[in-house]
């Protein structure tokens, strides 16, 4: 299909979601041991299974036309019933789940329309307007690829111990929201930045391989802002990539273990009341 990288002002965006559902290969998931199911995805948070959480959110945005979810094993998820709905709507559809999170990404993109969203199953705590914003000013900067980011002070403004981590540049902290966009075909190539599962607040070796070892002297210094190091990433790919800043540090805590799994869950009672005893037949609305 055609890539739609540029896109008029005027007109609602269409842009093609990608949710990443994978496994790690090894070990089941600490997570879905606990509960009982056979993957991370479809652990359930404050009651929703959290891919059917996140779906949901993708498709109330109103920009987001298509969704591909990459998953090793489908046939768990695809029984959700708002997955099975969409599906059979014929707006969502499942690609292949492989060996490292770059190869999975260019699975969910084959045949997809560009401009691309990228987030993941776990991002429980992102609203559609949150990802409404991250495609706002993607297009607002003509990205080629792009990366949610939300300050220390949104993250701990959410919640104090959401989020621990952070990269640290000239112009304050900053924690990735897991939103990513690749604006057309050509910018595909972005993905392999990903090529080792990031995390490069706690790997900083992975920063050498993806983007130098000068860069990484200055992330580990702080030299310069986020801006900075972005310009000079797109000079190593040769497209423009942009950090994008988004309002709500809600978006930067996702479910990665237990202490983040109740943090997450403790936000969601607050804002929907408490459905963990909730017996679920029916889909989560979309609104």
């Amino acid at each position: 299909m055609a890539d739609q990288s540029a896109t008029s002002p005027t007109v609602t965006a269409r842009v093609s979601a990608i949710v990443m559902a994978g496994k790690r290969s090894g070990a089941l998931d600490p997570l879905a041991e606990a509960a009982g199911v056979a993957q991370k995805a479809v652990v359930p948070v404050n009651g929703v299974p959290m891919i059917e959480r996140v779906v949901a959110a993708v498709a109330a945005c109103p920009e987001v036309a298509a969704i591909r979810v990459v998953a090793h094993e489908p046939d768990e998820i695809a029984a959700i019933p708002l997955i099975a709905r969409l599906t059979e709507e014929g707006r969502l559809a499942f690609a292949e789940g492989r060996f490292n999170i770059v190869d999975s990404v260019v699975s969910g993109a084959e045949g997809a329309d560009f401009p691309l969203l990228i987030t993941t199953a776990d991002n429980c705590l992102v609203t559609p307007e949150g990802y409404s914003e991250f495609i706002a000013k993607c297009l607002a900067e003509d990205a080629q690829g792009a990366a949610g980011l939300a300050t220390r002070e949104a993250v701990q403004a959410a919640d104090p111990i959401g989020q621990k981590r952070f990269y640290e540049f000239s112009d304050g902290g900053y924690s990735n929201c897991n939103m990513y966009w690749i604006g057309s075909r050509t910018a595909l190539a972005a993905a392999e930045i990903m090529r080792e599962g990031g995390q490069f607040v706690k790997y900083p070796s992975r920063i050498i391989k993806a983007f130098g070892l000068m860069n990484l002297v200055r992330f580990r210094l702080g030299w310069g802002s986020k801006e900075k190091l972005f310009a000079q990433i797109s000079r190593r790919f040769g497209f423009k990539l942009v950090p994008v800043v988004l309002s709500d540090g809600h978006y930067a805590i996702d479910v990665d273990n237990e202490r983040t799994l109740n943090v997450t869950e403790k936000i969601l009672k607050v804002r929907e009341g408490d459905r963990s005893g909730e017996n679920r037949s029916g889909d989560t609305a979309i609104a």
